[in-house]
């Protein structure tokens, strides 16, 4: 079983010295320039940041990557929601799935070989390793889209009300959500960098309807998709923005309620199992345990002597 650990190991480390090798530092194209005698004009460089340069390198390792024809699509809506726009943000991705799944095998099979395991136990922990490896960059992508989510949820309200200010100010929709965006840079940046999205797809010439889609279909926030149907329903219909704004916003502040009245009445079954595993032993502790010791010392060696 070492034996084939040790294939697997070599097997890995060659694949991925000669994956880099051929893609950093083989270039065709410069050694057929300098056989033909045609020379390259030299390019200036800027100064990278390192991170930066991590970035690039890890872009470069997915690119080699086969994608699937089906994937990306719901990769790079995942990767939108989770904030991240980049033309190369798929390929960092894919990058960073085929570094942590050849790292962590590594890692894992250094660890396991210096225990006493079965041969079989430290073969299905490097396998799992390679697995947890490459799915955990797109659990974290997927991590961040939900905490995205939940702050563009936190942030709407005030957007909603901010809207229905500058809607009932005299400003027209577009321009409530142009100043809306410009209100909310500091407070709620991802909400603001949404309605500006908004605001350049407009300048951009889409109908203000397929723009408001788009927002609901990047965020995939479900109050979101309910204020761009009332306003996509208003402009179709011909009703007043600022009203339906307005009822909207005080549905949105019943429904918040209630789900704050929601949390608040699950508080007491949450705090079962806190109670139960932290505070009972530490009280069973403090009560208990001077009576335990005083029988230890005391009723033990009477019970000894009888």
């Amino acid at each position: 079983m070492p034996l084939l650990l040790s294939v697997i190991l070599f097997v890995l480390l060659a694949s991925l010295t000669s994956l880099l090798a051929t893609r950093f530092w083989l270039r065709p194209k410069a050694a057929i320039d300098r056989i033909t005698g045609e020379t390259v004009a030299a390019q200036v460089r800027l100064a990278v940041h390192p991170s930066l340069a991590f970035r690039d390198m890890v872009a470069r390792i997915g690119a080699v990557l086969p994608t699937p024809k089906t994937a990306p699509r719901k990769t790079g809506q995942l990767l939108i929601r989770a904030g991240y726009r980049q033309p190369g943000a798929l390929r960092v991705l894919y990058g960073a799935k085929l570094l942590t799944a050849l790292i962590l095998p590594v890692l894992a099979a250094i660890a396991v070989l210096r225990t006493e395991l079965p041969g079989d136990t430290r073969l299905f922990a490097i396998l799992g390793s390679a697995l947890a490896g490459y799915m955990a960059p797109g659990w974290m992508v997927g991590l961040k889209a939900k905490r995205r989510q939940r702050r563009i949820r936190r942030g709407l309200p005030d957007a909603l009300d901010l809207l229905v200010i500058c809607v009932e100010s005299g400003l027209g929709l577009d321009q409530a959500i142009m100043q809306a965006a410009k209100e909310m840079e500091l407070a709620h940046p991802d909400i603001s960098l949404e309605f500006t999205l908004v605001n350049l797809e407009l300048r951009a010439g889409t109908r203000r309807a397929e723009a408001l889609r788009n927002l609901a279909g990047r965020t995939a926030v479900e109050e979101l998709k309910k204020l761009v149907a009332v306003l996509i329903q208003a402009d179709r219909f011909g009703t007043g923005i600022a009203q339906s704004l307005r009822t909207h916003s005080d549905y949105m502040r019943v429904q918040a309620r209630q789900t704050a009245e929601e949390k608040a009445a699950k508080v007491g079954v949450k705090l079962v199992f806190p109670i139960f595993f932290c505070i009972l032993p530490t009280l069973f502790v403090v009560t208990v345990g001077p009576m335990a010791v005083r029988i230890v010392r005391e009723m033990l060696p009477m019970m000894n002597n009888l």
